[in-house]
């Protein structure tokens, strides 16, 4: 049995479906029956609740060969790295009370900073408390940008025309796609073959600047003169408070973790190799976007 935590997210519904295609006994963890219905129909074993709760992960990670853990974000919430931090130790007691050996948990490039990296630090505190974790295999994944970030800019090139951000535009950005990040995940619950705890950077084909993104997304859809524009802080902080419902705390973190993407603190530790270098381009992902597009037109 694998347990999936966040299986009806980015990562976790890709791996589930993953590990049931290969023939594995999941169990696919989330907050909504609804979305997990779909899972239960795929053959998953499905279980609904609050991941805060840290006797409910722990019954639903109990007889589990293996985890996939996180901690979701949710840019809504006052205090985000409070909520992070309770979720993070709930996990942390789940793995120790269920016994479980062997966890792949998501984290992100930079996560070995403490501060200075916006909502990363709390990931970065998540990455201790599991390495603390006493015979616990743990794999830490840290993937750069996820690709599906750009969903939330088809609104503003809908309306604006434009490509916006606050991200320096020459800066190089290691970006992945999720099933890129999933396929790693799902391979290392299945096999199990690593021991204490170790650190996977994916870092997709290339970096890539917010320029090369909009030039390639622009070309994806027909508008082969789109263009990124760079937003002052200030003015983000704004658009994400009042447009897209962030709240002020979490805004805040935002915009200092595109800081610190301009700044070129948040990079791969180890240099891009053959095994942290994913295989998704960003035009293939481009195509998905524009399909987006397109169904939203």
């Amino acid at each position: 049995m694998i347990t999936v935590m966040g299986a009806t997210g980015n990562t976790g519904r890709k791996i589930t479906e993953l590990l049931l295609k290969a023939g594995e006994d999941v169990r696919a963890l989330g907050r909504s029956p609804e979305k997990l219905a779909e899972l239960d129909a795929l053959g998953a074993e499905t279980v609904a609740g609050d991941v805060r709760d840290g006797d409910y992960l722990a019954s639903t990670f109990a007889d589990a060969d293996a985890v996939y853990t996180l901690t979701a974000l949710e840019p809504t919430l006052p205090d985000y790295h409070a909520d992070q931090d309770r979720r993070g130790e709930a996990i942390a007691s789940a793995i120790r009370e269920s016994g479980v050996r062997h966890v792949v948990a998501l984290s992100a490039i930079g996560g070995e900073l403490a501060s200075g990296n916006g909502f990363i630090a709390s990931l970065h505190r998540q990455e201790r408390r599991l390495r603390a974790l006493d015979g616990v295999n743990v794999m830490i994944l840290r993937p750069g940008a996820f690709v599906e970030g750009f969903y939330a800019a088809l609104e503003t090139i809908r309306h604006e025309g434009v490509v916006a951000d606050s991200v320096a535009p020459e800066a190089k950005v290691p970006m992945i796609a999720t099933a890129d990040i999933a396929a790693v995940a799902a391979r290392a619950l299945r096999e199990r073959s690593w021991s204490g705890a170790v650190v996977r950077e994916l870092l997709g084909p290339r970096d890539l600047t917010y320029t090369e993104v909009a030039a390639a997304l622009g070309k994806a859809i027909g508008q082969p003169d789109l263009q990124y524009v760079q937003l002052p802080d200030e003015e983000l902080v704004a658009i994400l408070t009042e447009a897209a419902g962030f709240s002020p705390d979490f805004a805040a973190l935002f915009v200092e973790f595109n800081q610190a993407l301009s700044e070129g603190r948040l990079h791969s530790l180890e240099g891009r190799n053959e095994s942290n270098t994913t295989s998704t381009e960003f035009e293939e992902f481009a195509a998905e976007l524009a399909h987006a597009y397109e169904a939203t037109g």
